[in-house]
Parts: C-alpha cells; structure tokens; sequence
C-alpha cells in the first residue's frame, strides 16, 4: 500500500481511468460520503448568493446572473456536478457504476447510460433547500440553466465527466504549477461560485489566485466559495490570501466525515499529521474516521445573517445517516462562525496538483 505525503494512502490509479467504475468501486468501501454531505450546503450557497441578487455588469436592476457558473476544483469524474445537476444520490451513484451488471458495459455503453440520466432529469426539479422563499414557496432551487466547470489534472476523468454531460466544460491544468492560459482564463470568465470537497490541501492559495484573477480579470466579478477541507489540512493561507482580496471567511461549527482509513497504518499517519499541526483528534479521527470541515468564503459584507436552514437541508439529504456522517447529533443547529474561531494551526501543507476529492 503506497502512502503519499500527507500520509493518505494514493489511490491516483482510480483517476486516470476512462470510465469511472474503478472509482466508484473503490471508494465504496472506504464509505467516501462527503459529496453526498455536501450538496445541501452547496445548494444554499447558491440560494444565498442568488438572493443577494449579485447583477453582471450590465444586467438590469435586480436580476439574476444567468446562467449561473459552477467551478468545482478537482472534479475528477464529475460527482459533484452529477449530484447537483441530476438530483441522485452518492449510494444510487455507488450502485450504478459497481453494480456486477456495471462491469460488462463498454465506456461507449455507460456514456450512453449517463447522457440519458443528465437528459431525463433535467426536466425534473434540481435538488432544493428547504428554507422558504419571501413568497412562501419552497426556496434554494438550483437554476436548471447552471452551468458546471471541472478543474482537475485527470484528463481521462475530465474527458468522461465531459462525455457524459455532468460537466458544461472543462480546464485541464495544474494551477498549483502555472497560470491558466488565455483559453483557460476564458473558460474560468464569469464563474459565481466555486466549489470543492477535498482537494484543498492538495492544491492551495496558488489555485485559488490563479482561479479568482482568471474571474476578475474578465468582469470584475469576485465569486463566492464553499470548500470542504480535511482537517488535516490547515486553511490559513488560504484564508488570509482571501482575507487580502476583501474576503470574509466563516466555517460552520460541525465537522462532517470523509470516509473511513484504508488500513490502520494510513490512520496512524494521519494521527501523526494532525498531532503536528495541532488538532486534537481524540473522538473523531481515532474513532477511524477521516474528518472535514466547511470553509464559507464570500466578499466582506456579504454575511450579514444567518440562519440553521443548511443544517435542514443537509439533515434532509443525509437522512438518518445525518447523525452518523457529521459527528454530531442531528437536533443540533449549527451556526457560521469566523474561521478566525477555529483552533490556529500552523499555515505550511503540501501543495500537490487537484486530483479528485477522496
């Protein structure tokens, strides 16, 4: 078993396959729940950032921006897109590509299978938070003409997300080692949220830049952000390079699994890296369990209330496994606080190019 430097053990093997089946499979039995997790938060930042009514240059007083443009960073396959855009669940996702079934398809045959998903639910609501609206209806829907950008290294996984139909485009690079290239810049233009859940830690403050002076440059534009990192990773360069940019940051006081350690070794590395950087593990991390935590980022001013509708709406999501995904019991309501609040750590991690969010 090969361990990278973080003390994760690299499964970068499921990544550069054409299709995603070895992926699915083999995240199955490590229990990877966090994208799962993470879509009724990513839904109502989308509600909130759509309620502050944040017009294009342009556009007409009050309106939307349209479509709206979601940047997931290290997207490997497209899972977040396909949570969000097609309404399935992780487990359905689990099934559909590790199913025994599964394993006699050719790439051509799941293509034809998922562009068909992305067809016949696309004219179904998108998934929805369930904070009311002003009018009373049911609010947070995501806009059935949002749009989804990958950024990973994995060709070969950008090329099927793309294939597939979960992703609207795709940037194939390595912000950590270069500047997007005009092409790269012009696919970044116009994006309003940028999403990940994992990859942070992999990739740092230097994709992050790179991703927002893309945004900036091409309409003064500065786009909000819902990042779940693992707390191994430290998130305080990042923080103060956006802090730098007008951002403010908040983190939600919950902490939400990741998934479980391969093999008892990988869980003592990682015991030994969060020990170093100062988290206390104990309950959590010991229990044998990977744990992330959610970084809210959005321009100074924006935060002006909030309420415990995404714990609602991530209790909705999860289900009864709620209680058991997040570490915390359900009844519980969560509130935004600075990430200023959360434990200091030390700022230095490993900066390796975004593949994926295991």
């Amino acid at each position: 078993m090969h361990f990278d430097a973080t003390g994760k053990i690299s499964l970068d093997h499921i990544y550069d396959q054409p299709d995603p089946r070895a992926y699915f499979t083999t995240l199955r039995t490590l229990a990877y729940q966090v994208p799962q997790i993470a879509r009724p938060y990513f839904v109502e930042t989308v509600a909130d950032y759509r309620a502050a009514g944040r017009p294009m240059p342009g556009d007409p007083p009050g309106r939307h921006p349209s479509p709206l443009k979601i940047l997931d960073i290290g997207s490997s396959y497209g899972i977040n897109a396909a949570l969000l855009r097609c309404g399935v669940t992780l487990e359905h996702l689990y099934e559909r590509y590790g199913a025994p079934e599964a394993h006699g398809y050719t790439r051509d045959e799941l293509l034809a299978r998922d562009r068909e998903l992305v067809r016949s639910t696309r004219v179904s609501p998108p998934p929805t938070s369930r904070r009311p609206s002003p009018d009373g209806c049911s609010g947070g829907s995501l806009p059935p003409d949002a749009v989804f950008v990958g950024l990973d290294v994995s060709n070969e996984a950008l090329s099927y997300a793309l294939a597939a139909g979960f992703l609207d485009d795709a940037v194939h690079a390595d912000l950590e080692a270069a500047d997007p290239t005009e092409r790269q810049r012009r696919q970044l233009a116009g994006t309003d949220l940028v999403i990940s859940t994992g990859c942070l830690g992999y990739v740092g403050e230097r994709t992050i830049s790179r991703v927002l002076d893309a945004v900036e440059a091409a309409d003064g534009k500065r786009p909000w952000m819902a990042h779940f990192v693992l707390r191994m990773f430290p998130f305080d360069a990042i923080g103060a390079s956006l802090a730098e940019r007008g951002y403010e940051t908040v983190t939600l006081d919950r902490i939400f699994r990741q998934r479980r350690f391969a093999s008892a070794q990988e869980q003592q590395l990682v015991l030994d890296s969060l020990t170093t950087v100062g988290i206390d593990p104990h309950g959590l991390e010991s229990d044998g369990w990977m744990y992330a935590q959610l970084y809210v980022s959005r321009p100074r001013g924006s935060f002006a209330a909030h309420t415990a509708s995404a714990s609602a709406a991530a209790t909705a999501s999860t289900s009864a496994a709620s209680t058991a995904s997040t570490g915390t019991p359900a009844s519980v309501s969560p509130a935004l606080v600075p990430s200023s609040a959360v434990a200091r750590r030390p700022s230095g991690h490993p900066s390796h190019a975004p593949r994926g969010h295991e």
